[in-house]
């Protein structure tokens, strides 16, 4: 099957895959939208999830081409098993997400309703110890669609040779695989695998990036994707196969990674879509809130953008009004820092002493996972690879730039809002006080 897509051309796609996109799970994403509120500050960013998995799965596949062009697999069935499980993860790495942005896990069940069965076995180094009393959250519920729903047997039967807990491990890396599935020899290639789903260089952001700035019409997202795919290999360490740049791509990954930095500051943090889900959030988080996910995974598929609206429009409670009216809180104060600042919250108390109510948003970006390395991030690294000076060896990608350093701190944007009917005393009241 060939679909257009407005942003990678031709997407091919296999039968099996074609049996995952008619599910009633997957179709769900049309209904889901990628960037949330974001249309309310970007009239184009209308584009859905499923729009962006898709696309997701044709760079997994052209990442993986790259990156063992020149592998010698011992078994020509290996390099295209691999190949379809990282597809399949790249095409529902976003399956279990909430209506509306991440704004709605806010009321997703406890992760111990949503009877994660794959949970029972994590790598004993990667256990979580709030597993019990966490919220779920929408990669819960994706690991949930593709390990116990009504999508699971589609899976089976459209890929005999690759288990939906293969698929699954790609996207979890805490996860122990049950077999030697992604082995052949003495190399491992789930971390590479995994990497390419979800990395500091993964295909996910590659195809966001690209795709939020086609649909919102602005130049930050766009990066050299074809050379920065060209230039992806591997580097294998203590057996393990982990995703590796060649090093003249190097400006292009600095480049990437500015890319999602100054995406998340100028369209991401947008301040007409935050101010949209502060609101639904302070509806969600109310005592009359009545919208909440069901622990049921088939009847999660149910509750889309559309439904939650529709919620919306209907309960008796001014914040949820506002949304679904499209009356929002409007921004009164904005400013930018690297380091915390108590004006903007001092500002917003003068004015709730004037009878003002005001909502106070703060928004952060750092550019890298690096700066804060979880266990998770120390244990899969990228490497730099140089194809011209084989005596180098291979190193640390963020050992191999300065814009680790030069992008440390974290950024902040802070603004206050009000209601529209009450901004210019609230104008006045600044004014005055010179605050």
């Amino acid at each position: 099957m060939e679909i257009r897509d407005p942003v990678h051309g031709s997407l091919i796609l296999e039968n099996g895959e074609v049996a995952v996109l008619d599910t009633p799970a997957y179709q769900r994403l049309r209904a889901i939208k990628q960037l949330g509120f974001m249309e309310f500050s970007f009239p184009g960013a209308t584009h859905s999830r499923y729009l962006h998995s898709l696309g997701v799965c044709h760079l997994a596949g052209l990442a993986f081409d790259h990156i063992f062009a020149n592998y010698p697999f011992q078994y020509s069935d290996t390099g295209r098993r691999l190949k379809q499980t990282v597809r399949l993860a790249a095409l529902l790495h976003d399956i279990g997400h909430g209506p509306l942005s991440h704004t709605t896990e806010e009321v997703m069940p406890q992760l111990s309703d949503l009877s994660v069965k794959a949970y029972q076995k994590r790598r004993a180094e990667w256990v979580r110890k709030d597993d019990q009393t966490r919220l779920a959250n929408h990669e819960d519920y994706t690991i949930k669609f593709i390990t116990d729903s009504s999508l699971t047997p589609v899976l089976r039967r459209e890929f005999n040779d690759i288990d939906p807990i293969h698929i699954a491990c790609l996207i979890d890396k805490s996860l122990e695989c049950p077999d030697d599935f992604f082995k052949e020899g003495t190399h491992d290639f789930r971390t590479i695998l995994s990497q390419i789903v979800s990395s500091e260089m993964d295909v996910d952001r590659m195809d966001y990036l690209e795709r939020d700035a086609y649909f919102c019409g602005t130049n930050y997202g766009k990066v050299e994707l074809n050379w920065l795919l060209n230039n992806l290999t591997y580097h294998e360490l203590n057996g393990q196969l982990h995703l590796a740049l060649n090093r003249r791509a190097l400006y292009t990954f600095d480049d990437f990674l500015l890319a999602r930095h100054h995406m998340h500051l100028m369209v991401y943090f947008h301040h007409k879509s935050i101010i949209y889900e502060e609101m639904l959030m302070r509806y969600l988080a109310s005592e009359d809130c009545q919208f909440f996910l069901p622990a049921d995974i088939e009847d999660y598929i149910s509750y889309t953008d559309y439904a939650l609206y529709q919620h919306l429009a209907q309960v008796d409670n001014t914040w949820a009004r506002r949304v679904a009216q499209t009356h929002p809180f409007r921004m009164l104060f904005e400013f930018h820092s690297t380091e915390p600042n108590s004006r903007t919250e001092k500002m917003a108390q003068h004015l709730n002493q004037e009878g003002i109510e005001t909502i106070l948003a703060s928004t952060s970006a750092r550019l890298s996972k690096y700066h804060s390395p979880s266990p998770e991030e120390r244990s899969v690294q990228i490497f730099v690879v140089d194809q011209y000076d084989r005596q180098t060896k291979p190193y640390p990608i963020e050992k191999s730039t300065e814009i680790f350093q030069k992008y440390e701190e974290i950024r902040r944007i802070e603004r206050i809002y009000v209601a529209p009917e009450e901004f210019d005393r609230a104008e006045k009241i600044m004014l005055k006080n010179r605050l």
